[in-house]
């Protein structure tokens, strides 16, 4: 067992820490839930039947660890709504990406803060078919969905993510515009 797991660390859990560094947008509580997903995979490997691959059955575990981090937070629907700027349409966020995890490139930066008007459901789809390039129907096997429910909350999410890189984009515009007539 203890090479298996170890099999199964080092193939995955880039993957599964990435997941859950998006899914909470802090990089100490992914590296404690890294930590519960494979405690999880250690008790429960002897019950995996093999009908999935293991990477969409670590998926599955991560996804439901996230989703146990959420619950066992008190309040935090009330959180994530204090921190929603009404006026502006905005989330403000208290943790900013870290370095070494940030990318260069403007477009991916703006997916990214685009994905805070994502909703759990929706960041988790984004995250699992365009950052991990699963199938839909692997996607559909790692959160228990249908492959129908899948293609529907990407096609929501791709609308909010959309939206508001529009938003961020006219932006953009208009403070280099700003600039070059202030000049």
């Amino acid at each position: 067992m203890d090479s298996v797991f170890d099999e199964l660390y080092q193939k995955y859990h880039h993957d599964v820490f990435q997941f859950l560094f998006y899914m909470v947008r802090n990089r100490e509580q992914a590296e404690d839930l890294v930590q519960e997903v494979y405690i999880r995979v250690f008790k429960s490997y002897n019950r995996f039947e093999g009908k999935s691959s293991e990477k969409t059955w670590l998926f599955s575990i991560a996804r439901n660890v996230a989703i146990d981090y959420f619950r066992k937070q008190k309040g935090w629907k009330e959180r994530i709504l204090e921190k929603f700027d009404w006026s502006s349409n905005q989330v403000k966020d208290d943790h900013p990406i870290p370095e070494e995890m940030a990318v260069q490139r403007e477009e991916i930066k703006w997916v990214y803060k685009c994905l805070e008007y994502c909703t759990v459901d929706q960041r988790a789809v984004v995250i699992l078919r365009f950052i991990h390039d699963l199938s839909i129907a692997e996607t559909a096997e790692a959160l228990g969905w249908t492959e129908s429910k899948v293609k529907t909350t990407q096609h929501r999410s791709l609308k909010v993510l959309k939206k508001h890189m529009e938003t961020f984009y006219r932006r953009e515009e208009g403070s280099s515009e700003k600039v070059r007539v202030e000049r």
